[in-house]
């Protein structure tokens, strides 16, 4: 399971320090160089669509690592 998560880790997408919620937004505003107000408002019209915005968003917060590399699922699954 460690080398899952480490692969994640390898990846250049971070949940970002600009948060609201999860950093999803700001992760990927940081990421592509974009103004994080229009992210999270592309964000919000994807919660339009229930099952894939607020899916694909719950799953990206708790897979995708955060500045320091913790990574959500990870924690939980250690907790257990």
């Amino acid at each position: 399971m460690d080398q899952f998560f480490n692969s994640l880790r390898k990846m250049p997408l971070r949940r970002g320090p600009a948060r609201i919620a999860g950093g999803i937004a700001g992760g990927i505003a940081d990421k592509f160089g974009w103004d994080v107000t229009i992210v999270r408002i592309a964000l919000l019209l994807s919660f339009l669509l229930p099952v894939f915005g607020i899916g694909a968003y719950i799953v990206a917060w708790i897979l995708i690592p955060a500045q320091d590399n913790s990574i959500i699922l990870q924690d939980w699954i250690r907790r257990f």
